[in-house]
């Protein structure tokens, strides 16, 4: 963390004058910030480590006025960086100080919703869970829940392929996803998807859902909903020992039980949560799961039995059941004000994103607690246990000298023990500019050059979101991990692509 490092443009300069002169024909004054008092609040997304300030901030109202504006950067060879409701966590919104940031805030119409068909068609900037009250007088809602839902949009959902806690049976944004219009550097419209289950040609819409705005702007989307469950109810258990809680994971997925949501959270995240939402959840556990089960009553009762039968078996130290909708959204509430609850008690906290095979639990956790104890700073530990993706919180305050670096280096610290775990440097935040260097221990070199060779086919001149997600080779040298790659060692016959 810290200041970033001076991203890539393409050309050493830009006239600044000049883009803003070309920018106001095609856009409305009201449209269009460049004074430095309005352009600063755009300086970051939800990782305020990492801070610039654009050159322009361009608010465009509808796709034409999109196309228009990349159209003008193109031509003049300004980078780009969309934004949405600035809630993401890995710096990926973060500005190029000689480019322009598309915020797409005020492109928010629902454009259609089909209950026969089961979909909701909407442009980038509607929030997450305005899509669910939309299509709830229809019984029907949208899955993909992510913690931030009622303020993150559907656009930096897409960029991101965020997820949520009902990811484990629901799927991520890729899975619930039928179609985009995405707009290319070019100014271009691509239709990518379709009505059907599937299309001709190569997998485009899979491709783009998680790029991280490298490939273009998505300018509408099209959802599925899901009809709404008859029932939902949360199995709360408390184990004594990480250990315990992270075993009882895996053999919940082993049993053949798939829950709505697994989710488990450790004995300062419960304390930290307790003090803020007052979910009642049991303070001397050192782990808690929420293990949720929906469908119809019939379906639930039987997978609860399921459920609370092997958390015994598993060591589970007290067993609640919800008793109505009520207790079951306190339940949930706890777990999705992890993340302010955390920050109301300390001044910072640097909030990772790892994914890990889940028989490989309890390992890490240990490690973390390792490293906890290494840097000397408190982490509690909440995620989304059921696919393995952890979010570990390091509490620090940037006002004590060295800190900061010190939570840096923890999280790195963490982010390769996730790798060398046999899983990942992202679930659902993406790699931005936060995680760009441990893209360099993750994948080998040639690995990385099929990357930059997909982003290269959509945007030659790298003006879409430069310097993020993918680090070029020099960076990697730099960082020094070139000759470290997951599983390169352990499998030295497989081709490298």
């Amino acid at each position: 963390m810290g200041k970033p490092e001076s991203l890539p443009s393409a050309q050493a300069s830009v006239d600044r004058d000049e883009v803003i002169r070309r920018l106001g024909q095609v856009l409305p004054p009201a449209n269009l910030l460049h004074s430095r008092e309005d352009t600063k609040p755009y300086e970051c997304d939800g990782l305020p480590a990492f801070r610039n300030v654009p050159l322009a901030v361009a608010l465009p109202e509808n796709e034409d006025q999109v196309r228009a504006v990349m159209r003008v950067c193109h031509e003049l060879g300004v980078p780009i960086v969309a934004r949405g409701a600035g809630t993401g966590l890995s710096g990926g919104a973060l500005p190029h100080a000689e480019g322009v940031t598309l915020g797409l805030s005020k492109m928010k119409r629902i454009v259609e919703i089909d209950p026969v068909r089961r979909t909701a068609t909407v442009q980038p900037g509607v929030r997450n869970l305005a899509i669910s009250e939309a299509t709830a007088p229809y019984g029907l809602y949208y899955a993909p829940d992510p913690s931030s839902q009622i303020a993150c949009s559907i656009g930096g959902n897409i960029a991101e392929n965020s997820g949520g806690v009902h990811c484990l049976k629901y799927g991520l944004t890729v899975h619930n996803v039928l179609a985009v219009r995405l707009v290319t550097i070019e100014g271009e419209v691509l239709v990518l998807g379709g009505d059907g289950l599937d299309a001709a040609g190569y997998g485009l819409l899979a491709l783009t859902i998680g790029s991280e705005g490298l490939l273009g702007v998505v300018t509408e989307i099209t959802v599925k909903l899901l009809p709404k469950p008859q029932l939902a109810r949360v199995v709360l258990a408390a184990f004594d020992s990480l250990e315990k809680a992270g075993q009882a994971v895996a053999n919940i997925i082993a049993a053949g039980i798939i829950p709505a949501g697994l989710e488990m959270m450790d004995r300062l995240a419960t304390e930290a949560v307790e003090q803020f939402v007052h979910a009642n959840y049991p303070l001397d556990a050192e782990a808690i799961l929420l293990c949720e089960s929906d469908g119809t009553p019939e379906e639930v009762a039987a997978e609860i039995e399921r459920m609370e039968a092997v958390m015994r078996a598993s060591g589970a130290t007290q067993i609640r059941l919800s008793k109505d909708e009520a207790e079951r959204l306190r339940f949930w509430s706890g777990r999705k004000a992890a993340f302010p609850a955390v920050g109301r008690i300390m001044p910072d906290y640097y909030c990772m994103d790892g994914t890990i095979p889940k028989r490989r639990l309890a390992e890490v956790l240990q490690g973390i607690a390792r490293l906890s104890e290494e840097f000397g700073l408190r982490c509690p530990n909440v995620f989304h246990a059921g696919d393995g993706n952890l979010h570990p919180l390091i509490m620090f305050d940037a006002n004590v000298p060295g800190e900061a670096e010190k939570a840096a280096q923890f999280g790195s610290r963490i982010l390769t023990l996730c790798i060398e775990a046999g899983g990942t440097i992202t679930g659902e935040h993406g790699v931005g500019m936060e995680k760009i260097n441990e893209m360099c221990v993750q994948f080998h070199p040639d690995e990385l050059e099929v990357f930059r060779a997909v982003k290269r086919a959509f945007d030659p001149q790298d003006l879409l979101n430069p310097g993020k997600a993918v680090p070029t080779l020099h960076r990697c040298a730099e960082f020094g991990m070139m000759h470290v790659h997951r599983g390169q060692e352990r499998f030295p016959e497989l081709p490298r692509f």
